[in-house]
């Protein structure tokens, strides 16, 4: 019963890629070949490149990469502009084949290691989900960061925006200009995204750099509004 679930599982993970366990079934010892090893039966692993692994000898669940392609990961491409739709429909396919659930009945080392692919999951689609998150993985892929603590690059104008933003939600008197200054993000918001898009698509880093600054601006402010509409 187990192993037909494993199956439906590498079928539900690699579609029709999923290696067959009596093909694949060899020996070999532990540590015999280079590169990663079943934790279970010790044979050579085939390369998944980051996506989740089964042994294709003995079906144990391999434990997730230390940094994963949440890209590869989440079947998207390597790009700012993703099918959001098929986004979700990976992440529920994931979910199922991977919840704790499933692994109720095996060693505590394979729950663990379902759990850790679970969470894994839920960060690359929060990552994905989010045009700001998804922007600054992006940039970080390619080696590029935020300075944290400086508004270095950001333009004077700008952040002059965000301060009487910021000063008109400080005033208790202004709670009518809440659903305004919410509107006014979400529009800001939009064009911002689009504007990123452009820079990732001409392959402009620097200026993709500096309007997720700015998205980063908007997205406190987007905190705050929500804060003042639903006071802990």
């Amino acid at each position: 019963m187990w192993v037909v679930r494993r199956g439906q599982l590498c079928r539900a993970l690699w579609g029709s890629q999923a290696p067959a366990a009596s093909s694949r079934r060899r020996s070999a010892e532990p540590g015999s070949l280079p590169g990663p090893h079943c934790w279970s039966c010790g044979i050579r692993l085939p390369d998944r490149g980051g996506l989740p692994r089964f042994c294709p000898a003995c079906q144990a669940l391999q434990p997730p990469e230390s940094q994963p392609d949440l890209f590869r990961l989440m079947g998207c491409d390597h790009s700012f502009n993703i099918n959001v739709q098929q986004l979700q429909q990976r992440f529920r396919s994931l979910q199922r084949s991977l919840h704790p659930d499933y692994f109720s009945q095996r060693p505590q080392k394979e729950r663990d290691f379902s759990e850790q692919h679970s969470s894994l999951v839920n960060r690359a689609y929060q990552t994905l989900l989010s045009p700001l998150r998804r922007g600054l993985y992006l940039l970080e892929l390619n080696g590029v960061e935020l300075a944290k603590g400086t508004d270095s690059g950001i333009d004077v104008e700008f952040l002059k925006e965000i301060m009487e933003i910021n000063e008109t939600l400080a005033d208790p008197n202004n709670e009518a200009k809440i659903e305004e200054i919410e509107s006014l993000i979400a529009v800001k918001q939009e064009e911002l995204t689009k504007d990123v898009s452009k820079a990732f698509e001409g392959d402009d880093l620097q200026e993709a750099k500096k309007l997720l600054a700015k998205m980063k601006y908007f997205e406190n402010l987007e905190d705050k509004v929500k804060s003042k509409k639903n006071p802990s």
